[in-house]
């Protein structure tokens, strides 16, 4: 397998789609109990965001699976039911390069990435039935992968604030390079709002660890080497609220034995604004 069909994406949004109510608002009117389409939350944004690939991390991999900074730009958005709660994402990267970037041999080449997780509730428990698809694409060397994972998710939000849903699942994958069952994934999304100096903030953190992965996968969708079976992959967030309709923020990205690189550990800084429509 050769560097340009490398997986070098980060994961990270996509409008999914944001259910609406169907009753009538006299049936509304004169129920007081929310109806199973109600929403109970729902935001959505957009998003420009610069990632820069530290300078180790574009050593490392100069000759396996290179990397290069990127412009991407993001839709995103979630909403929550008292049945269950979905979230998306979706990127262009590089959005005004054609599909094959000739100055940059293809590391700057136009790409997408997209998830969709979702959380459907155990009765009033707070365990959840967890789904999850993330896709990523490199049109110009038709480098392609899909992630899927199903399993157990866990919903909490300590007396601070501080809320966790970790999540744990069999995976299956789907790629140019192999297509079957892929060990297991377990991970979480975190989150802590706090004001400081009159102003909201948030910290936040998305983690992935994948292990026990595929022999064929680990030989098929690597550059330069077979990956090891554990794979981690995620990103710590601070974001500033200046306004309801801009959030700022700044995260480290991470990555290790992950992002077609075996062996290597890749990190970056992204620098994002966006623009909060819902």
């Amino acid at each position: 397998m050769t560097a340009q069909r490398t997986f070098r994406t980060l994961s990270l949004i996509s409008g999914t789609a944001l259910a609406g109510t169907l009753l009538a608002p006299q049936a509304l009117a004169d129920d007081p109990e929310p109806r199973t389409l109600d929403r109970l939350w729902s935001f959505a944004n957009v998003s420009v965001n610069y990632l820069d690939w530290s300078n180790g991390t574009e050593r490392r991999t100069a000759n396996n699976a290179a990397k290069s900074d990127f412009t991407y730009v993001e839709l995103e958005g979630g909403v929550g039911f008292g049945w269950g709660e979905f979230y998306g994402f979706f990127d262009f990267e590089n959005p005004t390069n054609d599909q094959f970037d000739e100055s940059s041999g293809g590391k700057d080449n136009f790409r997408t990435a997209g998830k969709v997780t979702s959380h459907i509730y155990l009765g009033d428990t707070p365990f959840s039935l967890y789904a999850h698809i993330y896709d990523f694409r490199d049109y110009g060397f038709d480098g392609r992968e899909q992630d899927q994972i199903l399993g157990l998710g866990y919903r909490t939000t300590f007396d601070n604030g501080l809320w966790f849903k970790p999540f744990i699942g069999p995976a299956r994958v789907q790629s140019d390079g192999y297509t079957g069952m892929n060990g297991y994934m377990a991970g979480w999304v975190a989150g802590y709002d706090f004001t400081a100096f009159d102003q909201g903030f948030s910290v936040t953190n998305w983690h992935e660890q994948t292990f026990d992965r595929a022999s064929d996968y680990l030989e098929q969708n690597y550059v330069g080497g077979t990956a090891g079976s554990t794979g981690t992959n995620g990103a710590v967030g601070l974001w500033w609220h200046p306004a309801d309709l801009i959030t700022t923020g700044v995260q480290y990205r991470y990555s290790d034995n992950k992002l077609g690189a075996p062996n290597v550990y890749q990190n970056a800084m992204i620098y994002s604004v966006k623009l909060n429509f819902l």
